[in-house]
């Protein structure tokens, strides 16, 4: 009798979570359907996200797309962050993300479709001049909670560490570093106020031009600076390393659409993950994330959803 009781508790909270999901749907369609449509009467695409996604695939995918069909996509920066809320918001028409949605961060995010398209490894960069070629898990640990703050104990010159870092806990690359290096999404980083960058591109910037610096980054911007990217474990980021998991920092790169996106913007996801948008996503020294499906079990042992 408990179990019979038990079996229709859960058929009946079953049926319960699925009504909501459906009036969520619905309610989500009615109200985002007429901008939709509407976003339509051009022929542009309005694009804002991560530099990191820009850099890994966004801007020849949308240079080959104009070229194909004529849609003119129109790529502005802004973070992962912007790329989801602006989206969800209908304020753009498709952003692109380095991490994935967080509703429990802000609720505007459950609203965010997220379409992975490729895999991106976060790359530790450091000034060409700094002799140190490769960093530990250990060693990442410490720095970052201020426990080493000199490169003569990883290596290096008898120098302060300038450790730059992003600022807030749900940019694309400091919440995967938070995920993969620390298991928690709340860490705090130790460095000083001066080091903490808006965006990766400043962090990018200031790296190679600071002889002291220490930054991560995603692997597709990095490799398009005057940088010293140096190996993880032992390991570096090459496109092979990424593909297989070899690498053991890597994350995917998402397309973000609204529930209801126009049809130039399904048909701009339709292309990019296609046998041609793949290609050039490839070409681009980026892996497609269909080539490495099986890198999702693995995204799975450090907390991170996989859509």
């Amino acid at each position: 009798m408990i179990q019979h009781c038990n079996k229709l508790y859960e058929w009946n909270m079953s049926i319960i979570h699925r009504l909501k999901t459906l009036f969520m749907a619905f309610i989500a369609a009615l109200f985002l359907l007429p901008v939709a449509q509407a976003s339509d009467a051009d022929n542009t695409i309005q694009w804002a996200g991560c530099g990191i996604t820009k850099k890994a695939f966004m801007a020849e995918l949308a240079a080959a797309y104009e070229a194909k069909t004529g849609v003119h996509i129109n790529l502005q920066g802004g973070g992962a962050t912007r790329g989801i809320r602006d989206t969800a918001g209908l304020k753009i028409d498709m952003g692109g993300s380095c991490r994935m949605a967080l509703p429990q961060a802000d609720s505007s995010e459950l609203h965010a479709v997220m379409h992975p398209v490729a895999w991106d490894a976060l790359a530790i960069i450091l000034n060409e001049s700094n002799p140190v070629s490769s960093l530990s898990t250990d060693q990442i640990t410490k720095i970052y909670t201020g426990k080493i703050t000199n490169w003569r104990d990883v290596g290096g010159n008898d120098a302060p560490i300038h450790l730059y870092v992003r600022r807030g806990n749900v940019s694309g690359v400091g919440y995967a570093i938070r995920q993969y290096i620390f298991a928690n999404g709340n860490q705090e980083f130790v460095t000083d106020k001066k080091y903490v960058m808006r965006s990766s591109g400043p962090l990018e910037r200031a790296v190679e031009t600071d002889p002291l610096a220490m930054g991560i980054t995603g692997i597709s911007s990095a490799r398009k600076r005057d940088v010293k990217i140096i190996g993880f474990d032992g390991k570096e980021p090459t496109y092979e390393n990424v593909k297989s998991g070899d690498y053991g920092l890597y994350r995917p790169l998402y397309l973000v659409t609204s529930p209801t996106p126009s049809k130039k913007v399904k048909e701009f996801v339709k292309f990019a993950t296609s046998r041609d948008g793949r290609d050039i996503i490839r070409n681009n020294g980026t892996v497609p994330y269909h080539d490495a499906l099986n890198l999702m079990s693995k995204m799975r042992i450090y907390g991170f959803g996989v859509e």
